[in-house]
């Protein structure tokens, strides 16, 4: 279970809860099917799929979650064109003309009648508390469905005091130097891979891919002014990756990773997982504590609890 994007939040508070007990209250949110009138359902799921027999998987200070969302699939434009034919099989029949509040209502009854004949999508997001570095890390690229991982979470523990980390220095000025001193520090070495924009008119945004980051031109255009928004990097020759301004990680990869786990054909699929898991979080541990010195180490918590 590799992941490949990084959200992290960390703990104002110790939480307060064991790892058993969050096992215990993960069952009270389990996963279930939408019912035929609802649109969307989220809920815990066995982290191993159906290997698994628990809703959580722990390893050391490592406790990995998955949480599933079905949604029905009701797009807008089939409700539209279902309401247009039914007003205008209604203006037929009746020789009248319908207006737009009985419109609204049809459409709703339009709604209401595809809902249940409606496709559904599973889409699963797992992210794993770490005792280790004080932190939830949750695998996702969008902010919203980490945050909707969170609220679940939340609900199901009664309080979760997590909020966004803050670093002592700005990522974005942090990486400008980088790139304009041509090397990284803290273990990281600069790849070929940036955005760039001007903080004055965030609309004016160069995006490099593939390309030497030590040119000339990429140099002009910090001498204009411009900082770097994203970079992508490698740390210690082992987890290349592209860090964002927000803090945040994607399209991570784990150097060699892969071939290593292709070697173990005789393992079940759990034994595997939990290889993976174990090997993942050590080396993402180490990753944080590299990363977060980079930019000056965290801000000290301000207590929010939640």
């Amino acid at each position: 279970m590799w992941f490949k994007n990084l959200r992290f939040y960390t703990f104002a508070k110790p939480l307060a809860q064991s790892f058993e007990e969050i096992e215990t209250a993960l069952a009270d949110k389990l996963f279930e099917p939408c019912g035929s009138m609802e649109k969307a359902r989220l809920g815990w799921v066995s982290p191993l799929g159906r290997e698994g027999e628990m809703l959580s998987h722990v390893q050391g200070p490592y406790l990995m979650l998955c949480s599933q969302k079905q949604e029905r699939l009701l797009p807008a434009s089939v409700v539209n064109e279902a309401t247009e034919e039914k007003v205008a099989e209604l203006e037929e029949r009746q020789a009248r003309k319908i207006y737009r509040k009985e419109k609204r209502q049809i459409r709703d009854d339009v709604f209401v009648t595809l809902l249940p004949r409606a496709f559904t999508r599973n889409q699963q997001t797992f992210a794993y508390l770490s005792l280790a570095d004080n932190m939830l890390i949750v695998n996702s690229s969008s902010a919203p469905k980490a945050e909707e991982l969170i609220t679940l979470l939340r609900d199901t523990l009664g309080s979760l005091p997590v909020e966004i980390p803050s670093t002592n220095r700005a990522p974005a000025d942090v990486m400008t130097r980088w790139l304009r001193e041509q090397h990284g520090s803290n273990n990281f070495v600069i790849d070929e891979e940036c955005e760039l924009f001007n903080p004055i008119d965030g609309g004016n945004v160069v995006r490099c891919k593939g390309q030497d980051l030590f040119s000339e031109e990429i140099q002009a255009h910090l001498s204009a002014g411009k900082q770097v928004k994203s970079l992508g990097v490698t740390w210690n020759s082992v987890v290349s990756c592209v860090l964002s301004e927000d803090l945040s990680i994607k399209r991570v990869k784990f150097v060699g990773m892969n071939e290593e786990r292709d070697q173990g054909d005789a393992e079940t699929a759990a034994e595997k997982f939990d290889q993976e898991f174990a090997v993942m979080t050590l080396q993402l541990t180490d990753f944080f504590k590299d990363y977060f010195a980079a930019f000056g180490g965290l801000e000290q918590s301000n207590g929010a609890s939640n």
